[in-house]
């Protein structure tokens, strides 16, 4: 049965294009199908990661310009560009990665907008998203749908969480996006869990992986104190958060400094599967299955 997983915050910048990304990534990477969606259709990026440019994309599906098969692009073959854990090449991936881009026009993203400032146009786009979904889970036998949202409370997030079995709240602990967060679970998330849609905290760029450099002498113990006050205190944010909007965690992911400022964010759980980070996505690969 298909899992469909919808990745959203309340900011921009919290990693749910690095996340979903690499998510799909692996679930392909382990024998799955996995078909991403970006529906950040006022900011996509998911071009720039996989470094593909679509000749079709989410855009026309919705304005009757293209059928599934012309939106939906097998990149399959760009599993095979990276090594296992093991540190064998793989010849060819038992999965499939199946992605739709949104279009990075910005007249179809104008044409986009405007729509959706129409009632009957509106009604209509939405039709066609829920087929969209529709048509994936019959046409391609996906396992997983991954949808990257526009962050915030806006039309195109809102369709995307209707849709999605679970929905993965993507945070940093900073006081814009603990307000935020409490803002969505009460005007969106409760709501939809009263329909059935399960919603979990997913932490990104949290501490307790980098101490600070130079660590050395009299410094050391004040430094490695501060550290260890800086986690002990978000994890009482982490407890009193979840007690508030009644949502469990289900990752943390630290901040990986070393990966954070690499200039190409391509697929970094593959290109380096030894990195702690690629053991996070998957972690969260396996709690996905038994949810």
């Amino acid at each position: 049965m298909t899992k469909c997983i919808a990745l959203h915050s309340y900011k921009g910048g919290t990693g749910k294009s690095t996340i979903s990304s690499n998510l799909s990534a692996s679930l392909a990477k382990k024998g799955l199908t996995a078909v991403l969606l970006d529906v950040d259709v006022y900011a996509p990026s998911l071009q720039d990661y996989f470094q593909w440019q679509p000749k079709k994309s989410i855009n026309d599906y919705l304005f009757e310009n293209a059928n599934i098969d012309e939106v939906i692009h097998d990149l399959s073959p760009v599993l095979d560009k990276f090594s296992s854990n093991d540190g064998e090449q793989s010849e060819s991936s038992k999965g499939k990665l199946l992605v739709a881009f949104s279009s990075t026009s910005k007249d179809e993203i104008y044409k986009l907008d405007g729509a959706v400032r129409q009632e009957g146009s509106k009604i209509q786009l939405l039709r066609k998203f829920l087929m969209l979904r529709e048509e994936i889970v019959s046409k391609y036998n996906a396992d997983f749908v991954i949808i990257d949202t526009s962050p915030g409370i806006r039309y195109w997030s809102i369709n995307s969480l209707a849709i999605a079995d679970t929905i993965l709240l993507s945070l940093k602990l900073d006081g814009i996006d603990l307000k935020g967060t409490r803002l969505l679970a009460r005007e969106i998330y409760d709501s939809l869990t009263k329909l059935g849609t399960k919603s979990y905290l997913l932490l990104n760029r949290a501490a307790g992986y980098c101490l600070p450099p130079n660590l050395a002498g009299e410094q050391t113990s004040a430094t490695q104190e501060m550290f260890n006050n800086t986690v002990d205190n978000q994890s009482a944010v982490i407890s009193k958060l979840n007690a508030d909007i009644g949502m469990d965690t289900i990752l943390s992911i630290p901040c990986y400094c070393d990966i954070q400022f690499d200039s190409n964010e391509f697929l970094t759980a593959l290109r380096y599967p030894n990195h702690p980070f690629a053991g996070k996505i998957d972690e969260l690969i396996e709690k996905l299955k038994t949810i």
